[in-house]
């Protein structure tokens, strides 16, 4: 079966989404399907990635043309399965890699602590061109009878299908994301970079600190001013001292300046962007993201595949593949401090950590968030697709 998967950009250092298209078209190709990416600009080299729009002006192409150099590219080369990121009409399968455009307009705006701030946001993001066409392309798919499957990334995606589009439940697949957990981290990369966050905080290992990672790029959309907020909250009740590793490429000064305010910058520590995610992850206790939207975190997933506990959101939809109270915490809104300070609260128990990823091991929770089981259930549906071509 030959495969054409669908992306604006190919560049692995742009972060999860980026990286779940290499994974993903990897592990299809481990089943011995054919895939090549089509892909608007990028810089990866490979036989099987054809950049249409490589010679064009600009960091990005707009979606309009976009759209036109694949169909003209389709028309020339022939695939069974046209499995698209984008909102592509001629795709057999639509996967958002970013939920939909309505839910994630709506919940970009929440973000927003200044209620003024929000209402504008909601208000005016049609004024960005390109979001514009993304999102009259979705609606466009999802009204057409004959538009392709949507195949959410979790439950939280599907339901946003459902109630901004009505999309029926035929057009509907979920196929939850995965990742790869057969990485093995290098112990002495770990122990490391752990030595390095102890020099950092003049800490021992004898003092048993906590140390919560933050790992994003847009700290305001995944929580970060709520998360100093409640780390201070927490510091009046833990057990043993927590410490918040904030790890990405947001604007740091503006939250630092908020750690000051909360009287907890000495609990906090910005690091750059990390190129290895599983070296930080193991070397630290707990993952933590109390997001405003995440249609499904590949870091909460990272984190669980290395039986690390994780406090998030609802909002996050990788809170489908593990279990509230037993593998980690899920908080019903970022802004709801009291119980972002518990959830922290609860895991500067090491016994409490010890006992979630004893769960998590127990559970066999790799099995359920792997990338094989993700693409056993897509092939799956490529299957599906094919037999009703047939038909």
């Amino acid at each position: 079966m030959k495969i054409a998967i669908i992306n604006e950009r190919v560049n692995v250092e742009l972060g999860g989404a980026e990286r779940s298209l290499f994974e993903l078209s990897s592990a299809l190709r481990s089943v011995r399907l054919q895939v090549d990416i089509i892909a608007a600009k990028g810089n990866a080299t490979s036989k099987n990635i054809h950049f249409l729009c490589n010679d064009t002006a600009g960091k990005r192409t707009p979606f309009s043309e976009f759209e036109k150099s694949v169909k003209a590219f389709l028309g020339k080369n022939q695939y069974d399965i046209v499995h698209s990121f984008l909102p592509i009409d001629c795709a057999d399968i639509y996967q958002p890699r970013g939920g939909s455009y309505p839910e994630a307009i709506i919940r970009n705006a929440a973000s927003y602590q200044s209620s003024l701030t929000s209402f504008f946001k909601k208000t005016t993001s049609f004024m960005n061109s390109k979001r514009a066409q993304l999102l009259r392309a979705e609606r466009r798919i999802c009204v057409d009878p004959k538009g392709p499957i949507v195949a959410a990334l979790s439950d939280y995606v599907a339901d946003q299908f459902k109630r901004h589009y009505d999309l029926p439940q035929d057009r509907l697949a979920v196929i939850r994301n995965g990742v790869l957990t057969d990485k093995i981290p290098d112990i002495v990369e770990v122990d490391k970079f752990r030595a390095s966050l102890l020099k950092q905080f003049s800490l021992k290992e004898a003092d048993q600190p906590v140390f919560f990672l933050f790992a994003a790029h847009n700290f305001r959309l995944k929580g970060l001013a709520p998360l100093i907020q409640a780390m201070q909250l927490a510091a009046a009740n833990e057990k043993q001292k927590a410490y918040l590793i904030v790890a990405g490429a947001g604007q740091k000064q503006k939250y630092r300046k908020l750690a000051v305010k909360y009287n907890i910058a000495d609990r906090i520590l910005f690091i750059d962007s990390v190129k290895k995610i599983h070296i930080t992850i193991a070397a630290c206790d707990v993952a933590i993201l109390p997001t405003y939207y995440d249609p499904s975190s590949r870091f909460t997933i990272e984190a669980l595949a290395a039986q690390k506990p994780v406090i998030t959101t609802r909002f996050n939809g990788a809170t489908d593949l593990f279990t509230n109270n037993r593998h980690g915490k899920i908080i019903d809104i970022p802004e709801n401090i009291p119980a972002l300070g518990k959830a922290i609260n609860y895991f500067t128990d090491t016994y409490h950590i010890n006992k979630a990823a004893t769960a998590i091991r127990n559970d066999r929770l790799k099995d359920n968030i792997s990338i094989s089981r993700a693409v056993r259930e897509l092939t799956k549906l490529y299957d599906a697709i094919m037999e009703s071509k047939n038909k």
